[in-house]
């Protein structure tokens, strides 16, 4: 046995979960409900129904959760979906914060 593996043997070694991240997503007036529903579906993996459901809360709303994640899956989908809208030209905006229980 190493010294390293020894070492975690003689200590109380407490791990924790890591921070989770909701990705939020806003309304705006150009993004069109298609194009929101379709980034649900695609990027977030929503089935077709709760994508619809979705789009609808932020469209009446003014935001919503897509997801749930660590931070690096986090950024990750609010990335793909900056680009994907920069693409089509819509000014859709997401938006990351800590998520607590």
């Amino acid at each position: 046995m190493n010294v390293f593996s020894q070492d975690l043997l003689e200590h109380d070694v407490k791990l924790r979960p890591p921070s989770m991240y909701e990705v939020i997503i806003h309304n705006d007036e150009v993004s069109t409900m298609d194009f929101v529903t379709e980034v649900l579906i695609r990027i977030f993996h929503k089935t077709p129904p709760s994508a619809a459901a979705l789009m609808l809360e932020v469209h009446e709303l003014g935001h919503g959760v897509a997801g749930v994640y660590v931070y690096d899956i986090a950024i990750t989908k609010k990335t793909q979906t900056d680009l994907l809208a920069a693409e089509r030209g819509f000014p859709l905006k997401l938006s990351i914060r800590e998520a607590f229980e």
